[in-house]
């Protein structure tokens, strides 16, 4: 045991642990010699362990002080968990229906008790490899989203709540600075962590080393990354982050959160849409050539944004006249200054998305962790074509973000890739 009193649990030092928490046995009975425990976690940063027992089933996950992927090696602060069921908890009761209930959390052993998701519960990610469509994706997420968003943005929040919401989540910057490094830094530059689909992309990823318009839009990014406060965002909701059955979207693993730019969310959702709308010619086969599924795909992106969009604007109309202090009405106060407002923060949150979903699409080509998507490919040479395109829908969106207008917009730009 750690002098702070962490240790980290195996399967048995689990059931003594669970023994002695009485909102864990609330939940599971005291059957204890019944439990069925397994450990899933395949992420690179934590156990996970499924609990199940006669009466009840839960979710135990622990975080570990290093990588687990990496080891010991790049140690990784534990402190992550208590920001993960902090913000478990604000985006839960934001967006019941989409974030699984916390039980428990144990600020000392790093550890937080969560509603088990059963099966038919999938990671979206494996749903869109294995061509699944899922009907209500886009109206769950943007719901998701739109509330998350606006209830912790200053649309919403007085400045002091907001500022002491933000001060609050400063302490997560390790997490900040591990995504800093790997979404914004390294893969603009000779890194031990990067790798690509060698020999195919070596070229491709040293094009992105060079190209000096790319560097000069992702530094702006990172400025935004690091300076803009504007909402308590999940900070890591690409499709590896939600489970999905054909009625349920449950949004998970919010240990990146913190005060920052709400585009930082939405990109990360679209970009790796874009990402497995890419991968899908690798996963063609004589049975399915996946050409319904990438329109599927196209049209959930298209639904994602402007459902979002639609739904911030309800949200917005509804509390104009709420605690909210960053449109003051008696400032704002006709319709047409209310209308141009409303625009051109729109329009900005859209740049914002298309920017930073482009960077994280470059990020697992080149960069330090890979999408399954890609990886499951089995076929190298497929692989490398599927990924440079991408790649090149990235960089064409990174840098020409501004001039694009609406997301049927985008829509034509990938399919336009696509075709070259």
């Amino acid at each position: 045991m750690a002098s702070d009193g962490f240790r980290a649990l195996d399967e048995k030092s689990l059931v003594e642990y669970i023994k002695s928490t009485p909102s864990l046995v609330s939940i599971l009975g005291k059957q204890f010699d019944k439990l069925e425990i397994k450990e899933v976690g395949d992420g690179n940063l934590n156990f996970v362990y499924i609990v199940v027992a006669p009466s009840g089933s839960i979710v135990i996950k622990q975080a570990l002080p290093y990588i687990r992927c990496i080891g010991e090696s790049w140690p990784m602060t534990k402190e992550r968990a208590y920001f993960e069921a902090t913000a478990l908890k604000e985006h839960g009761r934001l967006s019941p229906e989409h974030v699984p209930e916390v039980y428990h959390f144990d600020r000392t052993m790093c550890l937080i008790g969560m509603r088990y998701l059963e099966p038919p519960h999938i990671i979206l990610r494996k749903g869109l490899i294995a061509g699944v469509e899922y009907p209500l994706l886009a109206q769950h997420i943007s719901d998701y989203m739109a509330k998350t968003l606006f209830f912790t943005s200053l649309l919403y929040l007085t400045t002091t709540d907001h500022k002491r919401a933000v001060a609050e989540f400063c302490g997560n910057v390790e997490l900040c600075r591990l995504t800093e490094q790997v979404v914004f830094s390294d893969p603009y530059k000779v890194s031990e962590y990067n790798r690509c689909t060698s020999p195919y992309l070596d070229a491709d990823a040293e094009a992105v080393r060079n190209d000096n318009g790319l560097k000069i839009e992702v530094a702006e990014l990172k400025s935004k990354f690091c300076e803009r406060a504007q909402a308590l965002i999940h900070g890591d909701l690409h499709t590896g982050s939600l489970m999905v059955t054909h009625d349920s979207t449950q949004v998970i693993d919010p240990e990146f959160s913190f005060y920052g730019p709400m585009g930082f969310d939405i990109g990360a959702f679209i970009g790796n849409l874009i990402l497995a709308y890419f991968s899908q010619d690798g996963h063609a086969d004589q049975a399915n050539d996946r050409k319904s599924y990438k329109v599927w795909i196209l049209k959930t992106i298209t639904e994602t944004w402007n459902l979002f969009h639609q739904k911030f604007l309800v949200l917005w109309d509804e509390h104009k006249d709420g605690p909210g202090e960053a449109y003051l009405p008696e400032i704002y106060n006709n319709t047409e200054l209310q209308q141009l407002v409303k625009q051109k923060y729109m329009k900005e949150l859209f740049e914002d998305t298309l920017g930073f979903g482009a960077a994280k699409m470059i990020r697992r080509i080149v960069g330090v962790a890979h999408v399954e998507d890609f990886e499951s490919i089995k076929d190298v040479a497929k692989r490398a074509d599927c990924e440079r395109q991408a790649l090149s829908c990235a960089k064409k969106l990174l840098k020409e973000r501004r001039n694009i207008k609406s997301i049927e917009e985008v829509v034509s730009t990938i399919e336009q890739v696509q075709l070259q």
